[in-house]
C-alpha cells in the first residue's frame, strides 16, 4: 500500500483519473440539455467565458487545452509510464468514495451539533441527468480552481508572511475554504445564504483542501464528484 500511495500522489495519476470527469461532464451536459439552454458549473462558465472573449469555441478550446496540458504532463512524466498500474485507478475511486462518505458524515454531524439544524439543501430545478452532469463538473472544475489554482496561489502569498511552509499551507487551506463556501451564494444559480449551509461548505471545502494537499488533485476531484453524486442519487 505504501507504493500505491506514493505513486498515486503524483501529477500523472491525478491527470489521468481526471480525464473521465471532463469527458463525462461535457457529454452529459449536451445529452441532458438538448434544447440549448445549457446550465454549467459556475467555475466552468468562468473558464469558457475567458475563451469566448477571444472568439474561441469554448468547448473545443477546453478539450484542446486539456489535451495540451496532458501532453506536457505525459512528456515530463514519461519515465513513469512504464510503472502505471491500471488497478490503481479503481483503488483511487474507492478511496475517494471512502473520503466522500466519511467527510460528509463528519461535517454534517459537526454542523448539526453546532447549529442544531440540518445543513442539507436541495439543488436547483434540474432533472436527474443534469444533476449528475453538474456533480461531475463540480468535482472537476471547482477542484481545479479552488484547490489547484487558489490554494497554490494562497500558499505563495502566505509564504511571504510566514517563514514556515506548514503555516503558509494551513492559512491557505482555511482562506480557500472560506472563499469556496462564499462563492456558492454568488451568480445566477446562487443559493440562499444560510449559516448552516455556509458552515457545511466551509468545513467540506476545508476537508477537500486537506485531501488535495495530502493526496493530490485527482483524489480531491473524485471525492467532491462522488459526494455530489451521493446527494443526487438520494434526492
Amino acid at each position: 500500500m505504501e507504493k500505491y500511495f506514493r505513486q498515486t500522489n503524483g501529477l500523472l495519476y491525478s491527470y489521468l483519473i481526471s480525464v473521465p470527469l471532463l469527458l463525462l461532464y461535457e457529454a452529459l451536459i449536451l445529452i441532458s440539455q438538448p434544447d440549448g439552454n445549457i446550465a454549467r458549473i459556475s467555475v466552468d462558465v468562468w473558464f469558457k467565458s475567458f475563451f469566448m472573449y477571444f472568439g474561441l469555441d469554448a468547448v473545443s478550446t477546453t478539450l484542446i487545452v486539456a489535451a495540451i496540458i496532458g501532453g506536457v504532463i505525459v512528456y515530463k512524466k514519461r519515465a513513469e509510464l512504464k510503472t502505471i498500474r491500471k488497478n490503481y485507478f479503481l483503488l483511487m475511486i474507492i478511496e475517494s468514495a471512502f473520503y466522500a462518505v466519511v467527510v460528509a458524515i463528519i461535517v454534517s454531524n459537526v454542523v448539526d451539533f453546532i447549529l442544531l439544524q440540518s445543513a442539507n439543501g436541495l439543488p436547483g430545478n434540474f432533472n436527474k441527468l443534469q444533476l449528475i452532469a453538474l456533480s461531475l463538473g463540480a468535482g472537476l472544475y471547482e477542484e481545479l480552481f479552488f484547490r489547484v489554482i487558489l490554494v497554490s496561489l494562497l500558499v505563495v502569498i502566505f509564504s511571504k508572511i510566514f517563514k514556515q511552509k506548514n503555516y503558509s499551507t494551513a492559512a491557505a487551506v482555511v482562506v480557500a475554504a472560506l472563499i469556496f463556501s462564499g462563492v456558492h451564494y454568488v451568480g445566477d444559480y446562487a443559493d440562499t445564504w444560510l449559516l448552516s449551509s455556509f458552515l457545511f461548505r466551509f468545513l467540506f471545502g476545508l476537508a477537500l483542501n486537506l485531501i488535495y494537499v495530502i493526496r493530490g488533485f485527482g483524489m480531491a476531484a473524485w471525492t467532491h464528484a462522488i459526494y455530489d453524486l451521493i446527494v443526487v442519487i438520494n434526492l
